[in-house]
Parts: structure tokens; C-alpha cells; sequence
């Protein structure tokens, strides 16, 4: 069904007091007169307080619905522990609903003992396939593959390659691409679906074929996978083995997921948090996620505040440079994130062969003496202003001028250099977490500060 704001609403107000009071059957029955997508489902499935209330809602419900939800709940614990909660034939019967990719990622979850149950009741056939899939590290192209496809041969006609589609396409879930092989089932490329429609019957399907704009073996990285998708604007790809065999396909929709989660992943890593805490986690979860990262924060800001001790006598001559420390370092720590977020995200997108990512660092750089003069300036004038009202030292907006244009730059340069070096080692650029960038500039602010203010003002 479709559903504006308010009638979501409506919809919730109906289902709270079910939910709350535990009532599964008279909710499950809400359900199916609701029509509700499945991640409505799972969504629901998930607000449930305990794993048995969950297990009777999934039994309560027609098993395509019910496998559906599943599919949509969030991978860890607590879709793991709901399905070890259902009998191996049920968990079977929902798995059978699911195309492969699917029901192996939610096997996956599961101990391995469980696994084993669930697979021992599933047909021999079917339970090989999962078992193919599950060798596969989850994050990479063979875990987010489906065997699943559409596969003709090279030498068929095109009358006979739409007979081989009309059947095996009543076995396979939305599929866009008709791939070609050879008898030995290497991959020859593509044929779209209305040209081998149009085509003479009599037509050779290796005269249609085209070309494939990118293949993936098996072992290639999520990010990357999802970052070819969009850069070729592809719907499918093919997964292949190491003699270019067709091993299976990714499409778009798999690679949704997939996108958003490493998206989190970096936002989370700029802001010195773990990727491993969950964003709808409790309260524990976030305190042992957030506080090594804290704590690395105190000691790296235990070392910019060295600097401070080691020009105390200026600090205590020229007590109005302390007024300005926190300008100084503010402005060098909003300029680094503001250059360390474009720079790891203009990596992520521009990872083509003709791309070159030290043209960031110079970017920045650039960027970092036209601001940091305009805001230097702007600064100095007030130190200016200030110096007349209070008849401080004259030389005081040069201090200014020059310490606050040269963090800027240096923080221009940080915020681009670190993560385009890590990308370049292999590192992940997000792991150059603004707590590296601002203390970085923090020292230097400050060294620039008070090292200047140390020559130009006693």
C-alpha cells in the first residue's frame, strides 16, 4: 500500500498498543489487512521486547511476507538469535522463499551449530548452493553475489536462447541481464533482453553479444563493488573465477545496503568514533566504541597544551595572546575537517585510472593561503581595533595576521595530505579522524602564536 506521513501515522497509533501489550496474533492479523512492506515488518519485528514475541509474530505471518521481513532486519545479534529461536524446518521454509544471496546472509549469523540444523533440513541442492556462498567473506563480491541468473549459450540461435530465458527466468528473481557463456561456461559477455527479442530467430547469439564493462572475482572488497556500480552506471555485474567462469551476479539493489553501511563507517571513523559501535546501539555499546578514541584525544591534546608550557613566561608577559589561542585553534581545526572530509570523500568518488589524488593536496593548499589570508587579515584588523582601545602592543595584529594564515594553510595541508598518504599505503583515508587533524593544528596554532608573540612582543 502507499501511505503519505499521516496515514503512517494513523498506522502506527493502530499497531503501539499490539506492540506494547504483546498481543503477536491480533498484530499479525493488523499486518496483512495493512499490506505493509516488509522493512514496515521488520521494523516492527525489531521493536518487539523479546525474542519468543518475535518468533510468534514471524510464524503468524505467510511465509513470503515473513522471510521478506527477516531479510530487511538489521545483521547482527538480534536477527541471529531470532532465527536460532525458530524451528530448523520453519527457519527451512523462509530461506526457500529467499533468493540465495539473502538466506546465506542469514545464515551467516547464525553459530555454526545452528547453521548446520538449518542447512540439514533444507534440500540437498539447495543447502550446496548456500554452502557455496557462505565460503565467502561477507564483505566481498562472492558474499554479496547470487548464483541465481540468466545464462544462455554462445552457438544457440536467438529463437533458442528466448526458450532457454523464458525457463530458467521462472526460476530467478528480477533479473536485467542475459549473460553469454561458452560450453565451459566462461563468460562472453552480454546480450540485452529486447535486442534478443527483436533479433531473427535464426540469428546467432554470439552476433549479439556485447562486450561486459567491468567484471569482479570473488575476493574484491564491498566498497569496491559498489563504487564500480556507480561509477559505470550498472544495474548488474557479473562475479567470475579465476579462468573468467561465471560464478554469479550482483545487482544494484545489493550493493544499496552495502554503500550506506561504508558511508556510516567513514562518517563515524571522521568523527573518532569505532566503526564497530551501532548507530541504534545502547549506551554501553557507545562508551566502549567512544572511549579509546577519547582517550587517544587526551593525550594527543596533552601534547598540544606542552606547547603552551614551554612558552609560559610569554603566556604570563603577554597575557591577551591567551584570549586568542582558542581563535587561533578553532579556525586551524574547522579549516582541517573542513578539507580532511572533502578530501576523503573525493577519493572515494574519483577512484578511476585517469584520477590523481595528490591534485587534492595541492587543492587545499590553495585554498588554505587564499582563506587564511582573507580571514587573517579580517582578524588582524580587530587585533588592531583592540590594541588602540586597550593600548596594547602595536605589533599585535601582525602576530595575528601571520599566525592565523599560517595554521590555516598547515591545516589545509593536513586535512588533504594525511588521508591522500594512507590511501596511497593501502590504509582506509577515514582512519585520519579529525582527532589527528585539530591536534595537529592545535600545535602548530599555538607554536605559531606564541613563538611569534615571543619575538614581535617582549
Amino acid at each position: 500500500m502507499s501511505n503519505g506521513t499521516s496515514e503512517m501515522e494513523i498506522i502506527q497509533e493502530r499497531l503501539r498498543p499490539l506492540l506494547e501489550a504483546g498481543r503477536v496474533e491480533e498484530l499479525a492479523a493488523l499486518l496483512l489487512e495493512l499490506e505493509l512492506h516488509p522493512s514496515d515488518v521488520a521494523d516492527l519485528l525489531e521493536a518487539l521486547d523479546d525474542t519468543e514475541s518475535q518468533a510468534a509474530l514471524l510464524r503468524s505471518l505467510p511465509a513470503e511476507l515473513a522471510s521478506d521481513a527477516l531479510a530487511e532486519m538489521e545483521e547482527g545479534d538480534d536477527r541471529a538469535d531470532l532465527l536460532g529461536a525458530l524451528e530448523p524446518h520453519k527457519t527451512a521454509e523462509l530461506l526457500n522463499e529467499l533468493p540465495d544471496d539473502d538466506a546465506a546472509d542469514l545464515i551467516g549469523d547464525l553459530e555454526p551449530l545452528d547453521a548446520a540444523r538449518i542447512l540439514a533440513a533444507l534440500p540437498l541442492e539447495d543447502a550446496a548452493d548456500l554452502r557455496g556462498l557462505l565460503q565467502y567473506d561477507e564483505e566481498t563480491a562472492g558474499g554479496l553475489m547470487t548464483t541465481e541468473l540468466v545464462a544462455v549459450r554462445a552457438e544457440m540461435t536467438a529463437g533458442e536462447a528466448v526458450d532457454e530465458v523464458r525457463r530458467q527466468g521462472r526460476e530467478v528473481e528480477d533479473f536485467y541481464v542475459i549473460f553469454v557463456v561458452d560450453e565451459q561456461r566462461v563468460l562472453q559477455g552480454t546480450v540485452p533482453l529486447g535486442e534478443l527479442i527483436l533479433a531473427d530467430t535464426e540469428s546467432l547469439v554470439s552476433d549479439l553479444v556485447q562486450e561486459v564493462p567491468v567484471t569482479l572475482t570473488a575476493d574484491v572488497d564491498q566498497e569496491e563493488v559498489g563504487r564500480l556500480l556507480s561509477r559505470y552506471n550498472l544495474v548488474s555485474v557479473p562475479v567470475v573465477g579465476l579462468r573468467g567462469e561465471l560464478l554469479g551476479r550482483i545487482t544494484f539493489d545489493d550493493v544499496i545496503d552495502v554503500i550506506e553501511a561504508e558511508q556510516t563507517e567513514d562518517i563515524l571513523r571522521l568523527a573518532g568514533v569505532s566503526d564497530e559501535e551501532e548507530v541504534r546501539g545502547d549506551w554501553w555499546e557507545s562508551v566502549q566504541s567512544r572511549l579509546p578514541w577519547l582517550f587517544v584525544n587526551l593525550l594527543t591534546a596533552s601534547a598540544a597544551a606542552s606547547v603552551v608550557f614551554i612558552f609560559g613566561n610569554t603566556v604570563e608577559e603577554v597575557w591577551y595572546l591567551a584570549a586568542i589561542m582558542p581563535i587561533i585553534a578553532g579556525m586551524g581545526g574547522n579549516s582541517g575537517t573542513q578539507a580532511l572530509a572533502v578530501t576523503v570523500r573525493r577519493i572515494a568518488l574519483s577512484d578511476g585510472p585517469l584520477e590523481r589524488k595528490s591534485d587534492a593536496v595541492a587543492k587545499e593548499l590553495l585554498v588554505g593561503l587564499v582563506n587564511g589570508i582573507a580571514l587573517g587579515l579580517l582578524a588582524a584588523a580587530a587585533a588592531w581595533g583592540a590594541a588602540e582601545w586597550f593600548s596594547l602592543d602595536p605589533q599585535l595584529p601582525f602576530v595575528v595576521l601571520f599566525a592565523l594564515w599560517g595554521n590555516i594553510v598547515v591545516a589545509g595541508f593536513a586535512g588533504a595530505f594525511i588521508p591522500t598518504v594512507l590511501h596511497r599505503f593501502g590504509v582506509d583515508p577515514a582512519v585520519a579522524s579529525s582527532v589527528f587533524v585539530t591536534t595537529l593544528t592545535d600545535l602548530f596554532g599555538f607554536s605559531l602564536l606564541l613563538g611569534l608573540g615571543s619575538v614581535f612582543l617582549l
